[in-house]
């Protein structure tokens, strides 16, 4: 099992990473959690990871913080979670604000998440209330840099669609924010946070 990751960023398209770790470049699917606080291309970065194995592919995902790779590990053991819903969780609310919501029961909240409905939110309700930690620390975000040909827009347009979101929806969430002069990245949290309120 690979369970950490330390190595240079070579590529940034959310939700995936290319990490190069000793000539070795890996590829590393993470929630835009993770993507708020990675360096810039080239610097270095490390990763708490977790290994999907299936029939047709070996998926890496990796996390910023040891809380957040233990959240979706929990995540992938209720009944219906995929590693890419629990990702899609990840990526719409930080671990202390979901943790909230599972504690105090609040289904509505979830069901904003994508790939979220209402059973599915009362199920992780049930299933996660007794395995999560009652209080959970969040950090605050800080928006990286990314270095990509294609404008930020279509970017954070790509990364919703990847998170689960339908094409028509991802241009409406991002449509609904000012993006002049915004970060790939900071345009998905702001995408995320509208949709979440």
């Amino acid at each position: 099992m690979i369970g950490l990751l330390r190595g240079r960023i070579l590529g940034k398209q959310p939700p995936q990473l290319l990490i190069d770790v000793n000539g070795v470049g890996y590829e590393v699917d993470s929630p835009m959690t993770t993507f708020y606080n990675l360096p810039a291309v080239g610097e270095e970065v490390t990763l708490f990871t977790h290994l999907a194995v299936r029939e047709d592919a070996h998926t890496l995902y990796g996390f910023m913080q040891l809380s957040d790779r233990d959240l979706f590990r929990n995540l992938l053991k209720v009944n219906g979670v995929g590693a890419r819903l629990a990702l899609g969780i990840l990526s719409g609310m930080e671990a202390g604000q979901f943790i909230a919501c599972i504690q105090s029961g609040d289904a509505t909240a979830l069901v904003r998440l994508p790939g979220i409905g209402k059973k599915t939110a009362e199920r992780l309700i049930i299933e996660l209330r007794d395995r999560l930690p009652k209080a959970a620390a969040t950090d605050e975000l800080a928006a990286a840099q990314s270095s990509h040909t294609a404008s930020p827009v279509e970017d954070a347009v790509s990364a919703l669609v990847g998170l689960g979101y339908k094409p028509q929806e991802a241009s409406r969430m991002v449509r609904a924010i000012n993006a002049a002069e915004l970060s790939s990245e900071e345009i998905i949290r702001q995408a995320l946070q509208g949709r979440v309120q």
